[in-house]
């Protein structure tokens, strides 16, 4: 089955690392589907069934999203509260659409990696995206863990200058790297 890649990009069309993999999904729609949420529903009216019948339609799930403020954007916190609802997702009445579902999160975050780390000015990824991996692992999924794209902020706010200058072998490389991530969940 196909794997849904839930994008919840607020500004997609700005994005170097979040566009570029979109780009490369898009290539492969027979085993992709590309869902972007900011376009699908701008005033953050979520159709739950529709949303949940699509979870339903695919095989595997990704979440794509860039970190903001060391979580995901709002309209994706929002998805999360209103698709994984009771009864289906979780819940003693079949709340099992989850159940052994392979989960997985693609992120892009604008700090350096170095940043992110035990030594680091902020705590790793992985314990950011605790929360996911609790939610997923709360629905009975398969988490699958995360792929992540670090960028060059060197202070809070202030960018490197080369962040514009990504070559487009960098951003192919890593385009490449995220669908082998996603083949290999």
């Amino acid at each position: 089955m196909k794997t849904l890649i839930v994008l919840a990009h607020p500004s997609i069309e700005t994005s170097f690392i979040n566009k570029r993999w979109v780009e490369e999904l898009k290539k492969y729609p027979e085993q992709y589907t590309v869902h972007n949420l900011y376009n699908v529903y701008p005033d953050g009216n979520i159709d739950i069934q529709k949303e949940q019948k699509l979870i339903e339609e695919h095989g595997n799930l990704v979440l794509q999203f860039p970190i903001q403020w060391f979580s995901c954007p709002p309209l994706l916190k929002k998805w999360l509260d209103d698709v994984f609802d009771y009864g289906w997702a979780y819940g003693s009445n079949g709340g099992d659409k989850l159940k052994n579902r392979k989960i997985a999160l693609a992120v892009s975050a604008g700090i350096k990696k170095d940043d992110y780390s035990a030594d680091g000015r902020y705590p790793t990824l992985q314990h950011l995206l605790s929360p996911f991996e609790t939610t997923f692992l709360y629905c009975s999924a398969n988490y699958r863990s995360f792929f992540a794209y670090y960028g060059k902020e060197s202070k809070p706010g202030e960018n490197d200058p080369s962040i514009n200058d990504l070559s487009s072998r960098e951003l192919d490389e890593s385009a490449q790297n995220y669908l082998k991530f996603i083949d290999h969940m």
